[in-house]
């Protein structure tokens, strides 16, 4: 039994921040089933370098730029998208029957630009969930003001939802309260609850890489004596924050409201460790992985990570050591001035701001081959 499975056993599911279509027709996705992969995810970045940096779709750009009349742009965006995660769901169906809907999923997002937009997210949210078609599909709805009330539509409608971009403990309430409050509007209008599943996604290493920054000039302006306690602080953040949320999961998870929804059938939306890589090369590159080990939790990391894992990975629980430790380190954060509020909110928007961009550079690739093709190139 390798770590992944190990991980499996302890509560921990391992999914994979990545998608393409060689990675499908190579049958590479299969292989690391086989080694105990138990989901995909994927976002506007992850396609931008898919399909803009492969010829693997030019094929189908060709198919869909043919059709008459021809489809619009983000019309194609989608239609490529789309087949690659039936694809995918197809590969992962056999995780998801094996147990019973807890894993094998493989999530898709709604475009950057609707985050913003409530009606807009829905919309795309049930569109997404027709066109793939799989019980074994999220939809990813980040997790703005606008997209908490889509997010308790979408389950109230019976979609699978990964919500993504949770950065703060307060935030990831509010997510919980409206997968929650979805699940109860649903079961009021009579419909069965029992085989909708969602994650939390909670985003790790953006916290330290902000916040280092933050720490980094506050010591260069310290006086000496000062330095060290700020430094002892470095590369502290991002863990105390994601172990603070595992304690909300278990509070909010544990209660009477959802054990009201329990014996309805529901299940726990399980908190999902996104960011997993290690952004600063002089820190382990596994500390948001092995650190965060616990029961009822993913953990989505890219290729590198993934073989990181099953080279040296730990199977330990860990995401309830040290707790006091943790709730030290964000109170010497604030004490330390700073505003871990503002963190919060900014690497929200910056999160949206990035997705946002990845699309724009995917949408100026296709119009490109489309010009081209009006050209006759």
């Amino acid at each position: 039994m390798n770590i992944v499975e190990q991980l499996e056993q302890l509560g921990q599911s391992i999914w994979y921040d990545n998608i393409s279509r060689g990675l499908l027709r190579s049958g590479g996705l299969k292989r690391l089933v086989d080694q105990g992969l138990l989901g995909v995810t994927s976002n506007p970045t992850i396609f931008e370098k898919a399909i803009v940096g492969t010829e693997e779709y030019d094929g189908q750009v060709k198919e869909l730029l043919a059709l008459s009349p021809q489809p619009s742009t983000e019309d194609i965006i989608r239609s490529m998208m789309v087949r690659d995660i039936r694809e995918a769901t197809d590969v992962l169906r056999p995780v998801y029957d094996r147990t019973a809907g807890r894993d094998g999923y493989v999530s898709i997002e709604v475009t950057p630009s609707k985050a913003r937009d409530t009606e807009a997210t829905v919309g795309e949210a049930r569109l997404l969930w027709e066109l793939v078609s799989r019980p074994n599909l999220m939809i990813k709805i980040p997790a703005t003001g606008e997209g908490l009330p889509a997010i308790r539509r979408s389950i109230s409608d019976g979609i699978n939802i990964n919500v993504t971009l949770i950065f703060s403990v307060e935030r990831y309430r509010e997510v919980a309260d409206a997968y929650i409050g979805g699940l109860e509007d649903r079961l009021k209008a009579g419909k069965s609850i029992a085989n909708i599943a969602s994650v939390a996604s909670v985003f790790v290493s953006r916290i330290d890489s902000l916040v280092d920054e933050l720490l980094e000039k506050k010591i260069a302006e310290a006086p000496a004596t000062g330095q060290d306690g700020l430094r002892s602080l470095l590369g502290k953040a991002a863990v105390a924050n994601t172990k603070m949320v595992y304690q909300a999961f278990r509070e909010i998870f544990a209660g009477e409201r959802f054990a009201a929804l329990r014996r309805s059938g529901a299940t726990f939306q399980r908190p999902l460790w996104g960011s997993t890589s290690t952004k600063n090369p002089s820190y382990p590159d596994l500390v948001y992985v092995d650190s965060l080990i616990g029961p009822h939790t993913v953990n989505t990391v890219p290729p590198v990570t993934f073989d990181a894992i099953l080279d040296h990975g730990t199977a330990a629980l860990t995401v309830e050591d040290d707790l006091e430790g943790a709730r030290e380190v964000l109170s010497d954060l604030a004490k330390a001035g700073i505003d871990v509020p503002w963190v919060m909110a900014k690497l929200e928007s910056d999160g949206v701001s990035s997705f946002s961009r990845s699309f724009d550079g995917l949408y100026a690739s296709i119009e490109r081959k489309r010009g081209g093709r009006e050209r006759g190139e």
